[in-house]
This record gives structure tokens, C-alpha cells and sequence, in this order.
């Protein structure tokens, strides 16, 4: 299921960073309108070669742990934020998941959502797995 929201990124925005950490912004805040709670943001393996999480997010209806790849893109050419999503980007996704679960006492039900932030804010929930 997706839901969408129209809400424009400030074009004023320089720098790759400034407008990779807006979009999180209009995610997190997309995602909190619909009833998730954060529970981590930019959650990182350690060492070289691993993955990152933008956000991971709580659904209190069922406790399911939602880990929310966040894909902003200024034109909608090349597949726009959605084609960017790759094999490997998404592989990097569930082993950083796998390694943050690592560390919980009992496993949650997971799902991998992407919060896509072009003209509008596009939520895609279950939009991968992990493939087990």
C-alpha cells in the first residue's frame, strides 16, 4: 500500500547532505503523521563496507520494527528516487536490519518500506524483503 503527500523540499538547499537530511525530515514527519514512532535515524554497522538505515520506525498497532529507506531525487529521469534503489542498496538495507536485530532480547515482525521524496512524498510499505 502507498500513500502519498504533496510537500516540496526547499530548492534553496545546496549541498547533497542539506538535502539528503530534508528529505529524511519530510519522511520521518510523513511517516509520524501516520502513527509510527522513531526509534533510531541513520543507524550505521560499524566498520567500512557495511550498511545504513535512515530510519527505523515502530508501528504501535502491531510492533512491527519498519526499516525506512529514505530516496530523495531532483528529476524523475533515470527511474527517479525509486530506480536508485538497487540490489546492492538493498542487500546493505538487511544486513544493517540483521545487525541491528542482532541486538534485541526477542525479534519483532520487520518490514522494509521506502519513503520516496520527489514532487510528492510517496510512502511504499513491504516495498522489499530480506528474502527468507
Amino acid at each position: 500500500m502507498a500513500t502519498t503527500k504533496t510537500k516540496t523540499i526547499a530548492t534553496s538547499i545546496k549541498t547533497t547532505k542539506q538535502r539528503g537530511d530534508a528529505a529524511e525530515d519530510a519522511a520521518l514527519e510523513h511517516l509520524q503523521d501516520a502513527g509510527l514512532v522513531p526509534v533510531a535515524r541513520n543507524y550505521r554497522t560499524p566498520g567500512r563496507g557495511g550498511g545504513e538505515i535512515d530510519l527505523i520506525m515502530r508501528d504501535p498497532r502491531d510492533g512491527t520494527l519498519v526499516f525506512v529507506e529514505v530516496r530523495q531525487r531532483a528529476s524523475s529521469t533515470h527511474g527517479g528516487a525509486g530506480g536508485s534503489i538497487t540490489g546492492v542498496k538493498q542487500r546493505r538495507i538487511i544486513f544493517a536490519a540483521r545487525h541491528y536485530l542482532s541486538g534485541l532480547r526477542t525479534l519483532p515482525p520487520c518490514r522494509f518500506d521506502v519513503v520516496l521524496v520527489e514532487e510528492k512524498t510517496q510512502w511504499l510499505q513491504g516495498a522489499f524483503d530480506a528474502g527468507y
